[in-house]
């Protein structure tokens, strides 16, 4: 890819060389790819990025074998590939002249191992000073734990997510997407966002740390303040919030919905509807609903036994009650109202043709309302397809 054939965005010309595997690191480098950037993925000859070997399912032209993992599929878009050894000297004088052009520098080993590589923060700064580092680790850089591996699953139990997510404070559950990898990059994304800003008002590039431990905690929200302000410990409540009643998953005939009564307002709206009294003794307050929540819960869904989801939807709609299904993945990706927001897009893959991956949460407008988009999208790398092309690069860039 030539400076000219780099997509429009926000962080058009700005050029990223990409050391991180697996998910955080790499998602950070996708929303970044996605924002207009020039993202050179730096992978280890012969395996690539871990994740490349994620699966099944695999991906292949002809529908069999195990060419491309979906799983690396959807962190890698708006990307390219070089495989460098870097204990050889020719590739780390390659990635080295990268590090002079570069913009961002994204890693996310363990730390140490790129000083004992002649690549620590010192060095790249050393380098290119203007050059803009994240690093992503498990648990951070520093502290009496920071060598510990980072893997999602063991964040979100060592964070607390998996003791606040469940049917019950006995059944701990993870979080069904790898969410502390994922809030670690983008926590990532936006710091190196906020480092380049400052970097026009300084002209000096800075590191910018985060971790997976840092992503966890960064979520607890209402739940860090219930014990740090009131020493209360939050537990696993199912599908009812535990500060807000009724808001959650309700049963009803053949089926189930979804409704968030978020205000006193809602309450009376939603006890109109179903003919409910809204001062009945012990709900007659959010406070009280959410002391008698298992009252509320079967009374609700009493209320709700006569009536099939679209009819139940049709009178929540009427009422002006938020409410939602639960659909599963297959559905959410054939939603019109999905699609409308530019939530899925398609590529053309090196090997695998025509491929749609999930797109990104963000669109840009201009001052008139026009949406700016960028004119396309390219799909994930085949491992080192991009070495010659920016060999020439380096060449006549000089």
């Amino acid at each position: 890819m030539t400076e000219s054939e780099t997509a429009a965005g926000p962080l058009s010309g700005v050029l990223v060389v990409d050391l991180s595997r697996a998910l955080a690191g790499p998602h950070a480098t996708m929303i970044m790819g996605d924002l207009g950037a020039r993202v050179i993925k730096v992978e280890a000859p012969g395996r690539g990025d871990d994740s490349r070997g994620w699966g099944p399912p695999f991906a292949s032209p002809e529908g069999e074998g195990a060419d491309e993992a979906t799983y690396f599929l959807s962190a890698n878009r708006n990307k390219e590939s070089v495989a460098l050894d870097l204990k050889a000297e020719d590739d780390v004088a390659l990635l080295r002249d990268l590090v002079r052009r570069a913009d961002v520098f994204v890693e996310n080993f363990r730390p140490g191992v790129l000083d004992r590589l002649g690549l620590g923060f010192e060095d790249l700064h050393a380098i290119n000073p203007r050059l803009v580092v994240l690093s992503i680790t498990g648990f951070g850089h520093d502290g009496p734990e920071s060598a510990r591996a980072g893997y999602d699953q063991i964040a979100q139990g060592e964070t607390g997510l998996m003791s606040i997510t469940g049917p019950s404070p006995e059944e701990p559950q993870r979080v069904g997407t790898p969410i502390c990898d994922l809030l670690a990059g983008m926590n990532g994304a936006h710091g190196v966002l906020a480092a380049l800003y400052d970097r026009e008002r300084t002209g000096q590039g800075t590191v910018v740390r985060t971790s997976l431990l840092a992503a966890g905690v960064s979520v607890h929200a209402f739940n860090g303040t219930k014990w740090t302000v009131a020493g209360e410990v939050s537990r696993a409540s199912g599908n009812h919030h535990p500060s807000i009643a009724p808001y959650g998953l309700f049963h009803c005939r053949d089926g189930a919905v979804q409704i968030a009564v978020g205000s006193e307002q809602l309450w009376q709206k939603f006890c109109a509807a179903f003919d409910l009294d809204p001062a009945a003794e012990g709900l007659a307050t959010n406070a009280e609903r959410v002391a008698h929540r298992e009252r509320l819960v079967g009374l609700v869904e009493e209320t709700f036994a006569p009536f099939g989801p679209d009819e139940l939807f049709a009178k929540l709609d009427e009422a002006g009650i938020p409410a939602g299904r639960v659909r599963p993945i297959d559905q959410v990706y054939e939603w019109e109202q999905a699609r409308s927001q530019g939530l899925l897009v398609d590529v053309d893959h090196q090997t695998l043709g025509s491929v749609t991956l999930p797109g990104p949460p963000l669109r840009f407008f201009d001052t008139g309302g026009a949406e700016v988009t960028k004119t396309a999208h390219k799909a994930p790398p085949v491992l080192g397809a991009d070495r010659e092309r920016l060999e020439e690069w380096l060449r006549k860039d000089g």
